[in-house]
């Protein structure tokens, strides 16, 4: 089989805006094609379905109240169990080249990984702060992950994302799927679960994207808080991995030494952004504490409440 023969990409979209043109296109560009490219729109009005139904690839749409991270993407691998590779990306991840599917779908050339994933790089826009989160996060060095790293990595074995991962579909249906009614971190859930059931998750440094967020420090600690709300609803992801706190601690110390050296100017709102952060996520473990309207303010993806009032948690 060579790389892509057997690869559908599904990616979920709403209101993709102008990036989305950019993604469509990187797409185009992969050689080899993948077999299948399936988006999931949940009620576009900027034109993002009709670009894709444009493109050739095929649209399925649903309602803004029918997404969910979890459930949507799930629904998605459902339809197109019988590919041996789904690949995942998001509205916002534009291919840095030609060969980056192929690269990503080489990994299941190893009999053991369940899934993997590729390097995140900053988009050209990005500011030092925004630039120093994919460099933290996505070395230029591959490594493929089992769960007795744990011991060493903590809760970053587990780690992995959506915007650019790709899943062997046996062993993505072998471990229940994705999982409905998340917050966010579907991905992390499966790979958690992946690597208790014995596979291996690969990080290939060479397939690589453009994609990455200029968050407001509001938009941090709303993103926290729901962090916070997922580690809280996904207790045992901690138990099996460790908490969050060491591998936190070891981000901060790596964005001080990094805006020290590219931008000292941005030290004070690095700092302001941190607390933010620490304070959404720990608000964010006792959600179900506060008031639903407080919740539903406090939180990025509002949905997942349900509306103020009347939501189901």
């Amino acid at each position: 089989m060579r790389a892509t023969d057997q690869t559908a990409v599904i990616i979920p979209t709403l209101n993709g805006g102008s990036v989305w043109q950019h993604c469509l296109g990187a797409l185009r560009q992969q050689l080899p094609q993948p077999a299948h490219v399936i988006v999931v729109d949940s009620g576009s009005t900027d034109g993002t379905d009709v670009a894709a139904q444009s493109a050739g690839f095929e649209l399925l749409r649903i309602s803004k109240r029918e997404f969910d991270h979890g459930g949507t993407r799930q629904m998605a691998a459902a339809r197109l169990k019988d590919f041996d590779v789904l690949v995942y990306l998001t509205q916002d991840a534009v291919l840095a080249d030609a060969n980056a599917l192929k690269q990503l779908v080489a990994a299941f050339a190893d009999p053991k990984v369940g899934t993997a994933y590729g390097r995140q790089l900053p988009r050209q826009e990005a500011d030092p702060i925004e630039a120093h989160a994919r460099i933290f996060n996505y070395p230029p060095q591959s490594n493929i992950r089992t769960l007795a790293d744990k011991t060493m990595l903590g809760i970053k074995a587990a780690f992995t994302s959506n915007s650019f991962a790709a899943y062997r579909t046996e062993a993505l249906m072998a471990v229940g799927g994705f999982p409905e009614k998340l917050i966010l971190s579907e991905d992390m859930v499966v790979a958690a679960r992946m690597l208790q059931a014995g596979w291996s998750v690969a990080y290939v440094a060479e397939a690589q994207v453009y994609h990455s967020h200029g968050y407001t420090i509001a938009q941090e600690f709303k993103r926290y808080f729901d962090i916070g709300v997922m580690h809280q609803d996904q207790a045992w992801v901690l138990q099996e991995f460790g908490k969050p706190e060491g591998e936190g601690g070891r981000f901060v110390r790596s964005e001080l030494a990094y805006l020290k050296k590219q931008a000292p100017f941005l030290l004070p709102a690095a700092f302001v952004r941190t607390l933010a952060k620490y304070a959404g996520y720990k608000l964010g473990q006792h959600a179900l504490s506060l008031p639903l309207p407080l919740r539903h303010k406090l939180s990025m993806h509002r949905s997942y409440w349900g509306k103020a009032g009347e939501g189901n948690k």
